[in-house]
């Protein structure tokens, strides 16, 4: 058997998040019930229930690929792949691509399916960091140095998984520029988009900035509806059909019913509805994760995030942060996420777009393990 990287998150997940109390590992908004979404329109469901559950079309029904161009300038439903996520997504712009020994470089911190993808296929690997103490923005210049003419591909994170951080204009058209004086790919994972914490004006997105973006999304994180495994990419029609083709040796298609849920999710009528209630879930669940972190003084420190209904946070006591987690689970049945996951010790990711009745106790519990420490 071939030497695997294993995805360290999802295994820890997969072990444990149905197995505790409190799950605060997750990183989108609270779910949508599904009767909160098919009540949102008039006489829907019965519609549904008339539904044949045959193969949908492979590539994503006409109206979910027509719904997700509609967020992209100048998209269309021709620039548009429906996957079984964006886990899915990535996976297949990577190996759609890239082959062995091909150079990519990927952000950190970050969700680290490319990083662990990039080990297992045989990709040379470099990376560029978002910087702690300038508030988790890009080192531009490491990317300038890192980035060379066999690079084939840079991999971004927009809104940023973990640290919530989103990138300005002029720091998206550096990365383009950089990208551009090698003829490099960019893949910009923007599952986050639409989750802003402090403003309402949505994430700009890198495609149609330039020639060889691919961006993946999801209807996983700011849309609450991480059960229907929804993802997508968007690229130039050129390439759309390569993915497409490695996407029937996958997982062929989502489900019929997922696309049409999705579909609906994203029409102009929903969506809206969709993007304010993940906010106000953001919006009011934050402060109560400060208060409980302000009644902690000395033991942690927070960049705020910008995006997203998670907070990497920075702790000042003296043990691993996996062996922290695994504590947590274990005796106070709460899990988190280790920064070890992301290849930072002493951070921990928590989720907090959460409802108050569910969050609060968690916290408490989080609190009585800080206390035995």
């Amino acid at each position: 058997m071939p030497v695997f990287q294993p995805f360290h998150m999802e295994r820890m997940m997969s072990r444990l998040e149905k197995e505790v109390e409190y799950n605060l590992s997750e990183s989108g908004a609270h779910p949508v019930m599904l009767r909160e979404l098919v009540d949102r329109e008039n006489d829907y469901l019965q519609g549904l229930l008339d539904t044949d559950l045959n193969y949908p079309h492979t590539n994503g029904i006409p109206q979910l690929r027509q719904n997700i161009a509609r967020l992209y300038e100048g998209g269309t439903p021709g620039n548009v792949l429906v996957t079984v996520g964006a886990i899915e997504a990535n996976y297949l712009v990577l190996r759609t691509l890239l082959a062995p020994g091909d150079e990519i470089v990927v952000m950190l911190p970050n969700y680290m399916q490319i990083w662990g993808l990039a080990k297992n296929h045989g990709l040379a690997l470099k990376t560029f960091h978002l910087r702690e103490e300038t508030g988790w923005r890009p080192d531009l210049a490491e990317l300038e140095t890192v980035v060379t003419g066999n690079t084939r591909l840079i991999a971004v994170c927009n809104p940023n998984n973990p640290t919530g951080s989103i990138l300005s204009e002029s720091e998206m058209e550096s990365i383009i520029d950089i990208a551009d004086r090698v003829g490099s790919w960019i893949l910009a994972d923007e599952v986050y988009a639409g989750a802003e914490r402090l403003t309402d004006e949505e994430t700009p997105s890198f495609f149609g900035r330039y020639d060889k973006v691919l961006v993946t999304g999801s209807l996983s994180k700011a849309y609450g509806l991480p059960g229907l495994r929804i993802g997508w990419v968007v690229a130039p029609t050129s390439i759309v059909d390569d993915i497409w083709a490695r996407h029937e040796y996958t997982t062929i298609s989502a489900t019929m019913l997922s696309n049409h849920l999705a579909a609906l999710a994203l029409s102009p009528q929903v969506r809206p509805w969709l993007m304010q209630r993940t906010r106000s879930y953001i919006r009011r669940g934050y402060p109560i994760l400060q208060n409980w972190m302000d009644r902690h003084p000395g033991s942690f420190k927070l960049r705020p995030p910008a995006a997203g209904a998670i907070a990497f946070i920075r702790y000042y006591f003296e043990i691993n942060s996996t062996q922290l987690v695994e504590r947590l689970a274990s005796e106070k049945s709460v899990l988190i996420v280790p920064g070890d996951h992301f290849g930072i010790d002493h951070f921990v990711r928590v989720s907090f777009g959460l409802p108050h009745s569910y969050l609060r106790p968690a916290l408490d519990r989080i609190h009585d393990m800080i206390e035995e420490l």
